[in-house]
């Protein structure tokens, strides 16, 4: 009876495929044969080989609950956000095809892991000592912090489609603690937006100055650890945190907080999350033109850029922070403006308008204009204190430059990127790169497993970071040849794609088996791909998305001398076995609205 209620659901799930690929697929047929290229064998080789190295270092390092084996500890060092890192890439890796299994372990370690950070205590810190996370979300950290140990959950909609009403419940809780929607966690003030501190959270902001303490969490003995940020004392960590006491106000990090509604709108469609970020975003252009074209790193509670002193460069991690290393005994710059882009590619993705991207590049500028001879050479400024601008180094300021080439398209953004390999590739000068990178990747998966079943480090002797080197998780190359597609970073930002696949039989993303892609050219109307299915006896159908989250709207799909007028976000390839082609998308980019929703999910038109 079971048996046989499986088999009718099977079949339920075939029918309503074939109906959907019937009514709402416009389709191309590749029949003509295409010897299987070296770059599509080593494809499926990375994605194949990744599975069972991924599956050995979950089942060395969590339980079966999906508890991190190590010592829980709270802390910018060693804390939460490093437990949950260590599933980075896992999302992404499956939704370009990797087998199931990926999934649910990722699933099983994202339980567990806020189970066990809502259970785990401190004594001395004050505000993680009824628990580190609290509602499913840290009780309060920075936006350099918070993106890295979001990178599981924002990438999760990748993998998970629009179906799962746990994901869209997270989504809507986590973007309340910053739209100002729950007085539980009152970060946003609505009436001046602005997020009232840079160490916010599901317990709300710190207005008062920060403490070594606080950045640091409970003591302990570091002499039984290996600290990944090369302290050998107690002491030395609390040193290492001593200047970063400035927190109170906005800062250009908290434009990581518009990850969150960004989120939740892909999950929901919910418009008051794409007006709280429009609203938030708005308030950041103004300050921007109000303080030359550049993003402070402070605006006061009371709304004015820098306070009273007009100090707009304040604040830890700030334009002008530049701490003592208590390791060298040097002081360092530590200016973390290259997690503020998030904030505005977000905006771009959800409104289409690329104002913020040209804002950007004004910010690029405004901070060149400020270059200078330095014992004859030109110079240009990193950083600005009470005394001007330093950090001087020989290149222009370009922080931001490919994501910003990445939106707009534009030769003249094009020439701010410097030393690039997949960029040269897609101008037709570096044809060996697919080849030499997925090699890469290879190798760095083969390092990375040897290197974790080396590790005979026990549980009570690991941080909750040690092992983020030995992550297997490699989707560098399969995200940029595959997708056409810029690698989310470690800001904890989402993935901005070209191009993603579905597998429309199985009823999820990621390319079906035997089927690669590759992504030769990228420009503001048109993509190249390359579709090959390797299989010699079995025909494959995949559903070519434009968009990371079908916020392209595709025109046509050329193949040879045939065209295939799509006017919508996909279009369903078949391939006959051995089969391959070089197909032409034309396209209009971002001009729809994004959805992590599949394909079969959304409306018919």
């Amino acid at each position: 009876m079971i048996l046989g209620s499986r088999r009718l659901l099977s079949f339920c799930a075939l029918l309503s495929t074939a109906l959907w690929l019937r009514g709402a697929a416009p389709e191309v047929s590749v029949t003509h044969p295409m010897p299987a290229p070296a770059w599509a064998r080593l494809e499926r080789r990375l994605l194949a080989e990744q599975v069972p190295a991924c599956r050995e270092f979950y089942q060395k390092y969590f339980d079966e609950s999906g508890y991190l084996q190590c010592v829980v500890r709270w802390g910018a060092n060693d804390g939460p956000d490093d437990a949950f890192e260590n599933f980075n890439g896992w999302p992404e890796l499956h939704a370009l095809g990797a087998d199931t299994s990926i999934q649910e372990l990722y699933r099983r370690g994202h339980e567990g892991l806020l189970r066990q950070y809502t259970a785990a205590r401190t004594v001395e810190t004050p505000i993680a000592r009824e628990g580190m996370y609290h509602r499913e979300f840290i009780v309060q950290s920075d936006w350099m912090h918070h993106g890295e140990g979001l990178q599981l959950f924002n990438r999760m909609g990748l993998s998970l489609g629009g179906g799962d009403v746990r994901y869209a419940e997270r989504a809507r809780r986590f973007a309340g603690f910053y739209t100002g929607e729950d007085p539980a966690a009152p970060n946003y003030d609505p009436r001046l937006k602005l997020i009232r501190s840079m160490q916010n959270g599901s317990r709300g902001p710190m207005l008062r100055p920060a403490t070594a303490l606080d950045w640091v969490g409970d003591s302990f003995d570091v002499s039984r650890f290996v600290a990944q940020h090369g302290e050998n004392t107690y002491a030395q960590f609390l040193a290492h945190y001593e200047e970063y006491t400035d927190v109170a106000g906005d800062h250009f990090l908290n434009l990581g907080a518009t990850l969150l509604p960004t989120v939740a709108f892909l999950a929901t469609q919910d418009p008051k999350y794409k007006q709280w970020l429009v609203e938030y975003m708005g308030a950041c252009l103004e300050r921007m033109r109000a303080n030359g074209g550049i993003l402070p790193s402070y605006v006061a509670l009371d709304g004015t850029i820098g306070g009273l002193a007009r100090r707009w460069w304040g604040n830890a991690y700030g334009w002008g922070f530049s701490p003592v290393n208590p390791v060298t005994g040097r002081r360092e710059n530590r200016n973390r403006i290259p997690r503020a882009v998030v904030g505005f590619t977000n905006a771009v993705l959800l409104t289409g308008n690329l104002q913020y991207a040209d804002a950007w590049r004004g910010m690029m500028d405004a901070v060149n204009a400020n270059a200078r001879e330095i014992d004859g050479r030109r110079q240009y400024p990193t950083m600005h204190g009470a005394q001007g601008w330093y950090g001087w180094q020989p290149s222009p300021w370009s922080v931001g430059a490919l994501e910003l080439w990445y939106l707009t398209q534009r030769p003249a953004d094009r020439d701010r990127v410097t030393d690039n390999e997949w960029l040269e590739f897609l101008a037709g000068r570096k044809p060996g790169y697919p080849e030499a990178a997925l090699n890469r990747d290879l190798e760095t998966l083969t390092r990375r497993t040897a290197r974790f079943r080396a590790d005979t480090t026990p549980a009570e002797r690991r941080l909750a970071d040690n092992m983020l080197s030995f992550n297997p998780a490699t989707i560098d190359a399969l995200t940029r040849l595959m997708q056409g597609a810029l690698v989310p970073g470690r800001d904890g930002g989402l993935l901005f794609a070209r191009l993603r696949y579905f597998d429309p039989l199985q009823r999820r993303a990621g390319v079906p088996p035997d089927v690669a892609a590759l992504v030769t050219t990228l420009s503001d109307r048109s993509t190249t791909v390359t579709l090959v299915n390797l299989s010699a006896n079995e025909p494959r159908t995949v559903v070519m998305q434009a968009g990371a989250y079908a916020e392209h709207r595709i025109e046509t799909v050329t193949g040879g001398d045939r065209a295939v007028v799509v006017d919508g976000p996909h279009v369903a390839v078949q391939l006959a076995p051995g089969s391959g082609a070089v197909l032409t998308v034309t396209h209009r980019r971002f001009a729809l609205e994004p959805t992590q929703r599949f394909p079969w999910e959304r409306p018919l038109r």
